[in-house]
Formats: structure tokens, sequence, C-alpha cells
């Protein structure tokens, strides 16, 4: 069995002290051994891939129907995590997954365009990544590797916030939550053009830019820049794929083309009876009927066929986005860098439920046509068009969960986590203990034999890393890495969570959900389908006094009286982006939209 590089030099240090204690006076043989590198081979590469607004069963190694034969050849060579969990929308999970830090603590509570200016009176609720954390770049950086970012940032625009200001070496990122696919313009009205930058400048993309593509080109550029120094690289990878805009080249789009004619329901069942075929799932498995799936059978044939494409697009940049990871596997197996590097693969969150449930139904379409988009089924998810997926789809996406994006029901949370690498000693394994986004930097770390920073890193204070090393799972040292008696919380404007052994306490707010605190055990049902409150109260309470005492200690603020997240968005554009009459008719309408959602859901949240 391989040894991690962290436990070469607890190794090393245990031989240090015993030759301490026997009395060896060789001063000058014990320096020699305290500058001494570690005994093992060179330090593993590092490949971190993020997915944006992936769903559970979205890719094949989880039970999708979608082709991802790069991602399914990493996780037969490495460990498939079924119960891993991170936030429930983009920047805090980013935050968490960069630092190792809770997301309130590290200054993300929420993105930065739903915050209300209440809270923005608080310096940890500004959304932008702060100065009190350091992130794994800063830390593998300082450590001798090189550090490099391709793709969306997220956690703050200006310039001391940029990637290249926290631990990245040569950078190109995209600032904003999202842009368009095909070319430079925004994707939503609340900024005027699409922010991207390249080692801190910004830059302009080019003509024949495709993200995915242009992504793994920047990463591979990158790397071979500084391969011949035989220093080890840590790449980060976050893709703009799957957010919305949802866009993919003609030929991957073709590709599935008919595949979901039979709807969301039949999908959603399909992709329950494939994971638990695969294992992801227990074979007993149910699953809830989401308030905002419509009738498949009630649409028209024009709408049913509508419909089917959106989500044809969408599994087309999927495989998009896993042929262009492949092209990364294949550079990389051409310059001898292959065995010696370890991917993450993951998303940031759970599949996007959003997008409107009728896309041509008014006002929906008044956004994306003051942008300049169009959304006809000819050319759908080519440049030019805007797409999304429904909150059906999306539903099926994150089967056989409830929830998604936004929410803290097991859709919005649960994702992909495949962890492989030649390094790494077990192969085609699946791991069914909790973990968290927090548990990515330690684990990283730890691959890289680098020390976690204590109480002041480069000259300032700093917090303290929450998340566990999850190294001992890969190598099979250990079950968990959390105890029965640790508790992990989570928080998104009111929506909350929090997880303890098997169990998890969770509130979904209005209009999806009814602000009720539930209670279940996620491992026997991660469906959510039977609340335990009631006949687990010992544990109901327990769970819900260590909630609240998350909330006091990392510094949770109550909401605002009337506070939406949709209503908020709309405020904020109003406030920072435009001051013309029909834009302010436009966005009156976006307001008014949640209520004519709400008005078209099912009753009930279960």
């Amino acid at each position: 069995m391989k040894v991690s590089g962290i436990r070469q030099w607890g190794l090393a240090a245990s031989l240090l002290l015993a030759f301490s204690i026997a009395g060896v006076q060789a001063s000058e043989e014990i320096e020699a051994l305290i500058d001494a590198p570690p005994a093992a081979g060179p330090r593993p590469n590092i490949v971190f891939i993020l997915a944006d607004d992936l769903g559970y069963t979205d890719i094949a190694p989880y039970g999708s129907e979608v082709n991802t034969p790069t991602l399914s050849a990493l996780a037969e060579r490495g460990v498939r995590f079924t119960n891993y969990h991170t936030a429930a929308n983009c920047a805090p999970a980013r935050a968490m997954l960069l630092t190792g830090v809770d997301n309130h603590l590290a200054g993300v509570p929420n993105i930065p365009e739903m915050l209300a200016p209440e809270q923005r009176t608080h310096a940890h609720y500004q959304g932008v990544l702060g100065d009190n954390v350091v992130t794994v770049a800063t830390l593998l950086e300082d450590a001798g590797y090189h550090t490099y970012m391709a793709g969306k940032w997220h956690l703050g625009a200006t310039p001391d916030k940029r990637p290249s200001r926290r631990g990245f070496q040569r950078t190109v990122a995209l600032m904003d939550s999202g842009a368009d696919n095909w070319e430079q313009r925004p994707y939503l009205p609340l900024y005027d053009q699409a922010n991207w930058f390249a080692d801190g400048e910004r830059i302009t993309l080019p003509e024949d830019f495709y993200s995915s593509r242009f992504l793994i080109d920047k990463t591979i550029e990158f790397i071979d820049s500084n391969l011949e120094d035989g220093k080890p690289f840590f790449a980060y990878v976050p893709f703009q794929a799957v957010h919305i805009p949802v866009q993919a080249p003609q030929e991957y789009i073709d590709k599935y083309m008919g595949v979901y004619d039979a709807g969301w329901d039949s999908l959603r069942n399909q992709r329950l009876e494939r994971a638990v075929e695969l294992g992801i799932v227990p074979p007993d498995t149910a699953m809830v009927d989401m308030a905002t799936t419509d009738d498949w059978d009630a649409l028209d044939a024009q709408r049913k066929r509508y419909e089917a494409k959106r989500m044809a697009v969408y599994a087309g940049m999927i495989e998009a986005m896993d042929f262009h990871i492949g092209r990364l596997v294949e550079y990389l197996k051409s310059q001898g860098q292959y065995e010696n590097t370890i991917f993450i693969v993951t998303s940031d969150n759970g599949s996007e439920g959003s997008g409107p449930a009728d896309p041509m139904a008014f006002p929906v379409n008044l956004g994306p046509g003051r942008l300049g988009y169009h959304l006809d089924y000819d050319r759908l998810g080519l440049k030019g068009s805007y797409n999304t997926i429904s909150p059906s789809f999306a539903s099926a996406a994150a089967s056989p969960l409830s929830f998604y994006k936004f929410y803290t029901g097991e859709g919005g949370m649960r994702v992909p986590l495949i962890i492989a690498g030649e390094p790494l000693p077990q192969t085609g394994e699946l791991n069914r203990a909790f973990t968290w986004a927090t548990d990515i930097t330690p684990t990283i770390l730890s691959m890289a034999g680098v020390a976690q920073p204590g109480e002041r890193y480069a000259g300032r204070p700093v917090l303290p890393m929450i998340g566990r090393d999850l190294t001992p799972l890969l190598t099979g040292e250990a079950e968990r890495v959390y105890s029965e008696d640790d508790a992990v919380g989570y928080e998104l404007t009111g929506h909350a969570a929090l997880f303890q052994a098997d169990y998890k306490l969770v509130v979904n707010q209005p209009p999806l959900g009814d602000g009720q605190w539930r209670l279940f055990n996620i491992v026997a049902d991660p469906g959510e389908t039977v609340d335990l409150a009631s006949t687990h109260p010992v544990i109901f309470q327990r769970m819900l006094s260590r909630y609240q005492r998350y909330e006091r200690e990392n510094g949770v603020l109550p909401l605002p009286a009337g506070y939406t997240q949709m209503k908020q968005l709309v405020s904020n554009t109003l406030q920072t982006q435009y001051r013309e009459g029909i834009l302010l008719f436009l966005l009156a309408l976006l307001v008014l939209l949640p209520f004519y959602v709400a008005y078209r859901m099912k009753k009930g949240s279960y």
C-alpha cells in the first residue's frame, strides 16, 4: 500500500525524535537529515476539476445516460463518494472548497448578487473571499508547487480579490456568476459585460471561444510553460458547464436528440434504477414528487419537442466537458505526467432548477431577448441561443434526490465526487462516508505533504480549517472521518441543514419548501421521503440545538423582512446597474416571476 507524503514526513519526524532520545550527538548528520527531502518519490500533481450546477446523477459513473468516458475511466481508477455534500449555490461552495473554512466565516454566506443591503453592513457578509482565510493555492505555491487556474472564480473582482492575488501564478478567470459559452457577453442584465481576466488584467476572448475547450487549452498552456523545471503543479479548472446559459456544439447535441422524448418522469426513474445497479444509492431508495415537476403527458407535442431538446443540449454540454477533460488527460500522458497526477472531480452544487418551466411564456423571454439572445428551437444551444433546463428536468438531473440548487434538500447539496490517480491505492471503489466541501483543501494538502496553516500566515491571523483529511478513506484505513458526535451545519437565505452521523436536519423555505424543520436518515433514505422528526424526538431536538449553536458560532444573520432570492437579485440590479424606464419595467416584471411560478406549482412540498 502506498503511503501519503504527509505520513512520510511524520515518519521522518519520529526517527529524529528517537535519535534524540537515544543521545545521538552527531549534529551535522541530524541537520543533514532535517534538511533532506522525504524518502518518497516526486510529489503528485493535483488537478481539481469543478463542474457548475452538475446534478447527482448527471454523469455515467453515478447513473447517467450521458456518455462521459473520461470521468468513467477516472472513476475506475479511483474512489467515488456517494455521500459527499456541498453548498446549495456556487460562491459559498467555492469559498469552502478552496479554504477548508465555513463559508460564512470566510466572507461568502451567499453570492454577492443576492445579498441584502442590511446584511452588507457586516464584514463577513460581502460575498467575496475574506482576508482571514488562506487558499489551498497559496499554501501549495509557498511549498514549491506551480499553481494554475482556468475558469469561473466568482469570489471577488477587485484587484486584491482576484485569483492572481490568492495564490494562483497563472490565471484566466471569469469574475461573474456566469456568462455566455460562445462569446464574451453577459447572461444576466446584472452585468454590463462578461468580465474575464488573465493574470489579473482584463482580456478579450478569442473569436473561436467555446468555454470548455478554451479552459482546457489554457490549462494545458499553463502546465506546459513550466514542465521542464520538474516542480509539481496544482491546476484548478472550474468549468462553466452546465451553468445557464446551457450551450453545446451541434455534434454533441445531435447525440441526444430523441433520448429525452419520454420526459422527465421517465428519466428520473431510469436514473434511479441505474444508480441502484451501480450501488450509488440503496436498493429500496424512494423518491418524492416535486411540486415544480409538471405533468409531461399534459403537454402538447410541440412543447414536448422543445423540452426534450433543452435537455439534449444539457447532455451535450456535459459530454463536451468530458471530452475536453479527456484532452487534458491525453496531454498529461504524452508528457509522462499522468501516472503522478491525482484528479479530484466534483460540482459546486446540485442541478439548476430556476430555469423557467416554459421559456416561451411572457414575460420570461424578455430578459434574454433584451441581451440579444434568441430561443429558437432549431438553433437551441448554439451561438446566440439562451437555453436552460426546466425545474422538471432539474429534478431528473438530481435523481433520486429531492429539491435542487438554492435549496438544502439533497438535490441541492449532494453531488458527485471522484478522487483518482495512480498514486492512490484504491481503484473502482465506492465510499459511503459523509464528506463535506471543506474536506477538499485538507485532503489536497495531505496529498502534497503540505501542513495546514497555524493561527497566523504571512504575517496575518487566519481562521483554522474545519475540514477533514479524506486520505484515510482513500487508503481504506478508516470508515469515517466524522464521528457520530461531529456535526456539520449550513445555511443559505433561511434554508438550512445540519448533518450528524447518518442523519440530516433540514428546513426549506417557500415557495418550494414549507419552512418546517424535518429529520431524515440520508444513508437509508437519500430521497428524503420519511420525516423522522416525530418518531426520533430526542435526535431531532439535539440536532436542532446543535444547528442553533452553528448559527451563533458562524455569524449567520437573520433575513430582512420579505426577503426572497429573486426579489433581492432584482433590487440589487436596479440599484447598481440600471436606471432606464424600460429596464425598470422589465425588472418589475421579473419580480412577479416567482408568483407566476408559484401559481403553476402543485400544492405541497413533498
